[in-house]
């Protein structure tokens, strides 16, 4: 009887202990390995709250909040360009957000005005290039757009589509704002000629040049970096002479999520210096001003920026990926 008793109350506090565990259903843009780092911390400061998550390309976490905008199967979504994050706005997808003392401190060009999304972070499009390949065929590493069409390059280009990528769309707005966008069109088209193959996520083609399948990728400047250069990996970091694009990364609210309360703790947190200066581990630019950062951060005053129009960018997404899949192919 004794027995009974004692694996009855053990039983009943496990169920106690099940009963206490609150779960937060995030989506996120961030590559994998990184997004770990962030989620991880999150649970080891709020270990009663469980974190189940989805890692999509920008492009593809758009269509999924699309999907399921009857039902929302998230409440979060951290990381991505802040021009995707416009489309969800309007498009009725976000919830807004402006309680949060992080986002009230927030210079007004890093967040949403009416809190639907928050800045979190920078960052650059930047050149990967493979140094054994370079150094086999004589080469330097690309210092324009126009580089990536030499004919050293062709066949040995990897980069994403713009329809599933937040890099990948970056990439083709940066380069209307640069040159217009019949001459944009044009020069993908081109560049399309080339290419070896495109990829989902903007950062996949960083260890494609490390391992020396392709000569040349373009991602943004950290993912480079961290997926690169820090691993040991014979990468180049360059950039374009003419001027690069360059993102807000954000995070916001779903509307509808199923778990607002824990969403907005995780908001909060992600807000903080002690979240954010955890960005050092990625090389990403941080936007809260307490946070540390990584030695050889590249920042905004090392780049030749674009005007990056991120509203245009995000009011013409949809009609600028119809016209590339036309002239390209793809």
């Amino acid at each position: 009887m004794a027995r009974w008793w004692l694996a009855c109350l053990v039983l009943m506090v496990g169920l106690s202990g099940l009963a206490t565990t609150k779960v937060l259903h995030i989506y996120t843009a961030l590559d994998v390995d990184e997004a770990k780092i962030y989620i991880e911390a999150f649970q080891q400061k709020y270990p009663d709250i469980k974190v189940e998550w989805v890692r999509l390309s920008a492009g593809e976490l758009l269509a999924r909040l699309r999907a399921e905008a009857a039902n929302p199967q998230a409440s979060l979504w951290l990381g991505g360009p802040s021009d995707t994050f416009i489309v969800a706005k309007m498009e009725g997808l976000l919830a807004p957000y402006k309680e949060s003392l992080g986002w009230q401190y927030l210079p007004a060009k890093f967040k949403d005005p009416d809190g639907y999304w928050v800045g979190i972070y920078t960052g650059f499009i930047a050149f990967a290039s493979n140094k054994d390949y370079l150094e086999q065929h004589g080469l330097e590493p690309p210092t324009s757009w126009y580089d990536l069409l030499k004919p050293e390059f062709c066949g040995k280009l990897s980069m994403a589509f713009p329809y599933t990528s937040g890099t990948g769309y970056t990439r083709l707005a940066t380069l209307v704002f640069l040159m217009g966008e019949e001459q944009a069109l044009e020069f993908e088209k081109k560049i399309s000629e080339c290419i070896h193959h495109y990829t989902k996520a903007g950062s996949a083609c960083v260890t494609e040049v490390g391992l020396g399948e392709v000569a040349v990728g373009i991602a943004f400047s950290h993912d480079v970096i961290a997926k690169g250069i820090a691993k040991g990996y014979p990468v180049v970091l360059s950039f374009p002479k003419e001027g690069t694009g360059y993102e807000i990364g954000a995070m916001a609210l779903i509307k509808g999520g199923p778990e607002p309360d824990l969403a907005k703790i995780f908001y909060d947190w992600m807000l903080s210096a002690e979240a954010q200066s955890l960005f050092k581990r990625w090389y990403r630019v941080p936007l809260n001003p307490e946070a540390e950062l990584a030695e050889g951060l590249i920042t905004a005053e090392m780049v030749n920026l674009v005007d990056y129009d991120a509203l245009w960018a995000a009011e013409n997404r949809d009609r600028l990926c119809e016209l590339w899949q036309e002239v390209t192919g793809y």
